[in-house]
């Protein structure tokens, strides 16, 4: 059996329809941004802030304690005091 609808009520079907569909499409991207925001305090928990100041005493060093003169990564640097 089948129903039958009016065109109206068709088209207000229709549209009810693609509004719930558009609901649904902004929630899964507020919950997105959400899920964004929360990544990233939890991650910005975790990042300790250095600071260097210009003509502090640093010398860039190996893991065996070699002095070095060319850059490496901001990890690699040790800090003596005189």
């Amino acid at each position: 059996m089948e129903a039958k609808l009016t065109e109206d009520e068709w088209c207000q079907t229709r549209f009810d329809q693609l509004n719930l569909i558009e609901h649904k499409r902004l929630t899964a991207m507020c919950h997105g941004q959400l899920y964004q925001q929360r990544m990233k305090k939890s991650f910005d928990k975790k990042v300790i802030p250095r600071v260097f100041r210009e003509g502090g005493a640093l010398i860039l060093t190996t893991m065996d304690d070699e002095e070095s003169t060319r850059p490496m990564n901001p990890d690699a640097v040790k800090k003596y005091f005189s």
